[in-house]
């Protein structure tokens, strides 16, 4: 049998004499050592290190992380809702000022949507503002409002108490966004001497008279003379009267979709928002019954003006009245105004209004009749009580306070339901 030949590779040729095979183990091993000498050099932790403590504990850290990051997704949550708000805001004043562009034009700026999605405009424009017209209050309104906005309340010194305890609810409240004004020296200089922002109106026999020895009434109907500057310099209003007790910021509980938001008198959600109301006369037969519709009337105490013209024309059909109707209430017109239709030699008041919710906005026969009586109720902390319906005010104020921020839970029992 021929042998097996051999490869080059295989042949010792003229290479040499073949290595040992202790030879060959004898070179892998200083092979090894010496690669192994430059791992060291170039890893001195080894190739798999301890991993440190910030490696190890990760999920405590991710779950820190995880937390901040969800706080600033709900902070940027909140600012994006408010954004949006004012961007409805703005689309509908744009659509108001687009509608009354074409209004008295041939053409129709709009098209009624599908059945059920037709919805009409809520919210007028506000006026454009004219600094003119009184420019040392626009300095003032400048320093004191809030995006355009701030509470204001009429006083002269038969009221110096209980404005005193109107301001310092006010202050406990955090609201800063408030003014007085002063309706005879004593007042303002007793404001200044507080700290509270005050403004004197320039002389005007015609409301300084009223305005310095005129009683409730008739300082309540100078209100509507002295917020038309307000309202032309482009401010909304929160109109306050000062036997009101701030317990939260009412700027956080406000629509803002009307030209007015008014505290009503009511006592329950029929009377505040209004019911059907069935008159039945008799000697009718079979048309006996006939539907009504009531609603107690809003308080011109306490509620919430832009500066939009319907807003403007009613605080001047209200002044007119009440300068030409000696023995007019400014409540009763004030109502009267707002909610009397047009009808034949009468051209009603075009403006938008809504309720203010009467356990947030609570009048004082909703505090002593219902909730200091109703358990549940009684949890509930108001925006604002306004003493409206009782003559002890002042006393009644101090047991409100002592209720609400105090804690003292016997503080309105020694009171009656009414006045005595």
């Amino acid at each position: 049998m021929s042998g097996r030949r051999e490869s080059p590779l295989m042949r010792g040729g003229g290479a040499g004499p073949p290595l040992s095979r202790g030879s060959r183990i004898a070179a892998a091993v200083v092979v090894g050592v010496a690669l192994g000498c430059l791992c060291a050099f170039l890893y001195p932790d080894g190739l798999f290190a301890r991993a440190p403590d910030s490696a190890i504990h990760w999920p405590r850290r991710a779950e820190c992380d995880t937390s901040r990051e969800v706080a600033k997704l709900k902070s940027r949550l909140v600012l994006l809702e408010r954004k949006n708000a004012e961007f409805k805001k703005q689309i509908n004043e744009l659509s108001m000022k687009l509608q009354l562009a074409g209004q008295g034009k041939n053409e129709a700026l709009y098209k009624a949507g599908p059945f059920g999605t037709v919805k009409a405009l809520r919210t007028n424009p506000t006026v454009t503002p004219d600094l003119s017209i009184n420019p040392r209050l626009a300095n003032i309104l400048e320093q004191v409002a809030v995006k355009k906005e701030l509470i204001v309340a009429l006083a002269n010194s038969n009221v110096k108490e209980m404005l005193e305890m109107w301001f310092t609810n006010i202050k406990r409240a955090g609201i800063s966004n408030y003014l007085v004004v002063a309706l005879d020296d004593n007042i303002e200089n007793f404001c200044k001497s507080n700290d509270v922002p005050v403004y004197r109106r320039d002389p005007d026999d015609g409301i300084d008279n009223i305005g310095k020895t005129g009683g409730n009434h008739a300082v309540s109907g100078l209100k509507f003379r002295i917020l038309r500057e307000f309202l032309q310099l482009g401010y909304s209003v929160l109109l306050s009267d000062i036997d009101i007790i701030f317990f939260q910021n009412p700027f956080d509980h406000l629509y803002r979709d009307s030209d007015v938001e008014s505290m009503s008198d009511g006592h329950d959600n029929m009377t505040a928002y209004g019911f059907n109301d069935v008159f039945d006369e008799p000697s009718m037969g079979w048309a006996r019954y006939a539907h009504t519709m009531r609603i107690w009337v809003y308080n011109s105490g306490f509620f919430f003006i832009r500066p939009t013209i319907p807003s403007i024309e009613l605080l001047d059909r209200v002044a007119y009245r009440l300068s030409h109707e000696p023995k007019s209430w400014d409540q009763a017109v004030f109502n009267e105004e707002l909610y009397f239709p047009s009808y034949p030699g009468y051209e009603g008041l075009h403006a938008s209004k809504r309720t203010m919710d009467i356990y947030l906005f609570m009048n004082s026969k909703v505090l002593f009749k219902t909730v200091r009586k109703d358990a549940h109720l009684r949890k509930l902390k108001p925006v604002i009580v306004h003493l409206n319906y009782h003559p002890d005010k002042y006393d009644r104020m101090k047991a409100v306070i002592e209720f609400y921020v105090n804690g003292k839970q016997n503080a309105l029992e020694r009171f009656t339901d009414g006045s005595e």
